[in-house]
């Protein structure tokens, strides 16, 4: 199943997109993608709910507002330098270890929302990754078992502002977690859809010219590993977002470094997950 959400900033409703690529508003099922939902394998119950109902579903209207494809998780787990051509370009060693850090919830947003370059930014940087969303509560997890915890995967944009992130104290959450620095979606693709989330190509172009263009296959830690791993120091909740890391191409790795102006426009997808497109902006006080 493809799953997505709709309608404005915070008031977004579930719809299902369908084989036939017809997108179904599914407000009737009554629930969200939210915690809930995945904790009681709702994926499995909306299927069956659709069996007899899809009739019924109004479509939405084109270029309605997607906004991102799970509610508001517990939280967003980021993996860096997980890609070996992309610790190359940052001048780093291939970690022994997942290196972990966390982005706030209230960075989410829609696919194709404008990114808000941020209050003094001079460093907004793009990383496109492949996110997957928990399935169930996982607490040491072993690597054989770990593939049983996973709902599915998305498309992820970890927007990153270098200054903020490696120059502020050290602490990379402060350079990810402005608002709009999480667009997820369009779509939340079950891991049945998605046979083998290692071989996957993913991509980002800057005002049409492509800069990231990888496969999933470049991973350090593969996901049996990320989700074993991080097990072991928290308790993963059904929804909870794990973005895998980004592959070479970002603008800190560049010489000289190429960060994010006004107006630029940010196209991305992966293989069998859909694009998103975000037109860069400047922060203004409301």
């Amino acid at each position: 199943m493809k799953l997505f959400r709709f309608g404005a900033h915070e008031q977004e409703k579930p719809g299902v997109l369908t084989a036939d690529e017809k997108m179904l508003d599914v407000s009737a099922f009554g629930e969200d993608y939210n915690e809930k939902f995945f904790a009681s394998d709702g994926t499995s119950r909306l299927s069956e709910w659709l069996a007899t109902h899809e009739g019924t579903c109004p479509q939405v209207p084109e270029k309605t507002r997607l906004g991102s494809c799970v509610a508001r998780p517990s939280k967003i787990i980021c993996i860096g330098l997980n890609y070996a051509k992309h610790a190359a370009e940052s001048g780093a060693q291939p970690p022994a270890e997942p290196v972990v850090f966390f982005k706030a919830t209230s960075a989410l947003c829609g696919p194709n929302d404008q990114v808000v370059i941020p209050k003094n930014s001079v460093k907004t940087d793009w990383e496109v990754e492949l996110a997957v969303v928990i399935s169930q509560r996982a607490s040491y997890v072993e690597e054989s078992e770990a593939m049983k915890y996973v709902a599915g995967y998305a498309l992820h944009n970890d927007y990153s502002e270098r200054e903020f992130q490696l120059e502020r104290g050290g602490q990379w959450v402060k350079g990810k977690s402005n608002d709009t620095f999480a667009p997820v979606g369009p779509y939340f693709v079950t891991a049945d859809e998605v046979p083998d989330p290692h071989n996957l190509r993913l991509w980002l172009s800057l005002n049409g010219k492509t800069l990231q263009d990888s496969s999933t296959a470049d991973m350090i830690f593969y996901i049996p590993k990320l989700i074993s791993y991080l097990s072991h120091f928290m308790t993963l909740l059904p929804g909870d977002i794990i973005s895998t890391g980004t592959p070479e191409g970002v603008g800190l790795g560049m010489k000289p470094p190429m960060y994010l102006k006004p107006g630029d426009v940010v196209e991305l997808g992966i293989e069998g997950l859909g694009t998103q497109r975000q037109e860069a902006i400047a922060w203004e006080a409301r």
